[in-house]
């Protein structure tokens, strides 16, 4: 089979004013960035909403993925091919990734968003905007608090760091302002990578460009020495940085490889962040489709978690159905059979690694979700081993169960995926979202609510600097905020190591951050880190320029 930079390149785009007419968008309300790309503007958004709602989101995953993206894609190609006016709205790629582990993350075979070359590289620019405009924020303060300082004016804890868009262990702790005293005040700093901006949060949970310019004023970037809060409107620069966002804020039009329409905007990661795409993309696919297809990031105790406990609290989205992709290899993993023998049938594997498959089933639909158990075909998965799943989820778990073959395939072997799931979504759908903790628990509470109910953990412990953080943003204002867990993506606990589905652990919150700008509070559980490093042989060793075509992003 064809790599999927091949594929990419094989098939022909439609010109995007093309694409937008089929969502019933004129060519004239759009902003072409050459002939496949295009910004929506936010007007767009005036059209009352009619689609339905899918979300997808998956067991908990291994170092290669579960496929979601590939599914995601792959559902939406399939609506289309039976006649369903079906668009897909996904997050950006982050470079980090990209060049570290991944090597792209477009979908993937016959199930991508293209042009892949650009998504994965640059696209639009917004993850530079964003990252820019972040730091422009850094910048600001630092001159602020050096101008200041002959007046007495300073900062006892200063909270923002610098981002970067690159995986880069190096810049986790720094100190600034080294040297002569014209460079600034000497201070501890760091970088978190771009997916972790409070400002990519903002940019994706923000309901339009007036709400983006409240938030931005409301972020939180220290506290004075007689415990004030110092936010960006104090710092006086909210228009400004509004300004560089001002294009990062309208969603991104492409296509698939079946040249049907896909709204790509947005990048925060999941087990650092809230992990969806922008509410403004989500909207925008629901007001101009019949079936808008979004993905969560990672598992479903993180992605989804958050799609319902933030997004779906703070916006009034319901999904209509929720679709959990499953492969074997990741089942095989949580069944305990070694990374280096996933790929080989082992049904003894597989039945041990179901267990993760049947707790996220579980916290699904204790979210008052209606669940359809996809399974991603690999090549060397046995028909034994899909027949097993297939019994297992509807003898044992009642709930439809669905081979995608997209990936090799298209929208054809995504047929039948689809009508399972329009059948759910007409016949069966999700009930009355039941969230996890109400706005008026108290923050400790909240998280607590998640580790038990949704990890699985028997109990909490909060470190000093957590609970520090925790009384702070209840003494200003913050207690109505929703959770954000930041944990490793590869176990229901904080332990990467910890496969299956483990319980009865202690989950450790060692410290929190407080985003008053995007309204949620952050809880740093385990030894997670929002600045990722490269492994020891990253894709950026692979990836070239060879006669003008790009090589090594899949």
């Amino acid at each position: 089979m064809k790599t999927d930079i091949e594929i990419a390149r094989s098939v022909p785009l439609k010109p995007i004013s093309e694409v937008a007419q089929s969502l019933g968008i004129d060519a004239d309300q759009i902003e072409t960035y050459g002939k496949t790309v295009a910004k929506l503007p936010l007007s767009l958004l005036q059209k009352e909403k009619r689609g339905k709602l899918i979300l997808v989101t998956a067991i908990t995953a291994t170092k290669a993925g579960i496929g979601k993206t590939t599914v995601s894609i792959g559902l939406a190609l399939g609506l289309n091919a039976i006649g369903k006016k079906a668009c897909v709205a996904l997050r950006e790629p982050s470079l980090g990734p990209c060049f570290g582990m991944k090597g792209g993350a477009a979908g993937g075979g016959y199930a991508q968003v293209l042009p892949m070359e650009r998504i994965n590289l640059h696209f639009t620019g917004d993850f530079h905007a964003i990252t820019s405009a972040h730091n422009m924020i850094a910048a600001l303060l630092d001159n602020y608090l050096y101008q200041h300082r002959a007046e007495g004016f300073g900062l006892k804890e200063i909270l923002w760091r610098r981002v970067l868009d690159v995986n880069d262990r190096s810049l986790r702790s720094i100190v600034t302002g080294l040297g002569p005293s014209v460079n600034g005040i000497p201070q501890q700093a760091g970088f978190d990578i771009t997916p972790a901006s409070e400002l990519m949060a903002i940019l994706c949970l923000a309901a339009d460009e007036e709400d983006l310019r409240r938030r931005v004023g409301q972020i939180l970037l220290g506290y004075t020495f007689d415990d004030r809060p110092f936010t960006v409107n104090d710092l006086g620069v909210t228009g400004a940085i509004v300004v560089l966002l001002k294009d990062a804020i309208r969603p991104n039009l492409v296509q698939t490889t079946e040249q049907t329409p896909a709204i790509v905007h947005g990048g925060p990661f999941a087990n650092i962040a809230h992990g969806c795409n922008s509410l403004l993309a989500t909207k925008m696919s629901l007001a101009h489709s019949d079936y808008t297809i979004t993905e969560a990031g990672f598992g479903a105790d993180l992605g989804a978690e958050k799609f319902y406990n933030i997004v779906c609290r703070k916006s009034g989205l319901k999904p209509d159905a929720t679709v959990i992709v499953a492969t074997a290899q990741g089942l095989k993993m949580h069944g305990g059979v070694a990374l280096d023998q996933i790929k080989q049938p082992n049904l003894e594997g597989l039945k041990k690694g179901i267990a993760n498959l049947d707790r996220h089933v579980k916290n699904l639909q204790g979210f008052g979700q209606s669940v359809v158990v996809v399974f991603n075909l690999f090549a060397g998965d046995t028909d034994e081993e899909m027949q097993l799943l297939r019994r297992h989820c509807e003898e044992e778990l009642g709930v439809p169960f669905v081979i995608n073959r997209a990936y090799a395939e298209g929208g054809k072997g995504a047929e039948e995926m689809a009508r399972v799931v329009v059948e759910t979504v007409e016949n069966h759908p999700s009930g009355d979202l039941q969230l996890t903790y109400d706005d008026e628990d108290p923050l400790q509470v909240k998280i607590e609510k998640v580790a038990k109910k949704i990890y699985g953990a028997a109990t909490v412990t909060f470190a000093a600097p957590a609970l520090k953080r925790l009384r702070l943003a209840e003494q200003h204002g913050m207690a109505h905020f929703p959770v954000c867990v930041a944990k490793t993506q590869f176990s229901f606990s904080a332990d990467a190591k910890r496969y299956g589905a483990v319980s009865g652990f202690d989950f450790l919150i060692r410290d929190v951050v407080l985003n008053a700008g995007a309204e949620m509070v952050v809880a740093i559980a385990g030894d997670i880190l929002r600045m990722p490093g490269l492994p020891k042989d990253p894709q950026a060793n692979h990836i070239d320029l060879v006669n003008g075509e790009i090589t090594g992003l899949s």
